[in-house]
């Protein structure tokens, strides 16, 4: 069972692309997602209270999302810290769900896919691409930030440029280019290739 890796800037569609992967058929995997529940783990929950407080947490239950986020993206060395706890218990997770799939391949779809080192278990790579300012657009209006606090999460990630020369396939999510032909076409190379 082939990995493939599914990654792209914030705000460029990835979940989108990942949905639709879905609907045709393919396990995914999302590691934001996993990661943000990585929080909850009684280890990884230790860990983050040893640098961030208690207060970390919202009434003992709930990681404080906007706190962690104001640190960790106004402080490099922070971040790597704070990824150096997550990334493994991520890693982990995909491991034990990757042994439960039957198909012949996967989509593993991470926000920061080389910068977690993720790529490098992958057999091939996805780079969905879009426009920086169209990316901006998309992340204040879902997520409610401001101009500069999407900047700065941006300004964490892998370069575009970075990014797609590392890709086996780029899918271009944005104006009028219709995404499903796009991934039929990945679909039926990456089956191929089994």
């Amino acid at each position: 069972m082939l990995k493939i890796g599914l990654t792209g800037g914030i705000g460029s569609g990835k979940t989108v692309v990942s949905q639709i992967f879905k609907n045709i058929g393919i396990p995914v995997f999302c590691a934001d997602s996993e990661a943000k529940k990585a929080y909850y783990d009684s280890e990884v929950r230790k860990q983050i209270i040893n640098i961030f407080g208690e207060k970390i947490y919202i009434n003992d239950t709930h990681i404080d999302k906007q706190r962690l986020a104001s640190e960790i993206f106004n402080d490099k060395q922070l971040l790597e810290k704070v990824n150096s706890i997550i990334h493994p218990a991520v890693h982990k997770q995909f491991e034990n769900w990757f042994v439960k799939q039957k198909s012949t391949y996967i989509i593993h779809e991470a926000a920061i896919l080389f910068e977690s080192g993720f790529d490098k278990v992958m057999d091939k790579i996805i780079v969905v691409n879009a426009p920086q300012d169209l990316r901006i657009m998309r992340v204040m209006y879902r997520d409610k930030q401001s101009y500069q606090q999407v900047i700065k999460r941006m300004e964490n990630q892998m370069k575009d440029e970075e990014r797609n020369a590392c890709a086996d396939f780029i899918i271009n999510n944005y104006m009028n280019i219709p995404l499903l032909p796009q991934i039929l076409k990945i679909h039926e190379t990456v089956a191929s290739l089994t």
